[in-house]
């Protein structure tokens, strides 16, 4: 298991400075991470939280996955890696006619 964390569920108002205290429970955050949209800069409901260790990314799993945060259920588990992109393409968004 790794550190990073997926949390998804996320209150769209959620401050990464509140994810990050919630996190303290489970031990020491080392960063945090809340995904925006690239053209409004709102939040997409979910981000990364990196933990010290491995047993303290385990803690986090077992005491947050589930709990409500602002009236949402909060979704957390082991990152898994990013996926390469394709990067192919002409940069269209489809066939021209």
């Amino acid at each position: 298991m790794e550190n990073k964390l997926y949390v998804g569920n996320l209150p769209y108002k959620l401050s990464e400075d509140e994810l990050r205290q919630t996190f303290t429970q489970a031990g020491t955050v080392l960063s945090v991470r809340i995904i925006s949209d690239a053209n409004t800069g709102r939040s997409k409901g979910f981000g990364f939280v990196e933990m010290e260790s491995q047993e303290m990314a385990q803690k986090a799993i077992e005491i947050l996955n589930g709990a409500d945060m602002q009236g949402r259920s909060l979704r957390v588990a082991s990152a898994r890696p990013m996926k390469p992109r394709d990067g192919g393409g002409d940069g269209e968004r489809g066939p021209r006619y």
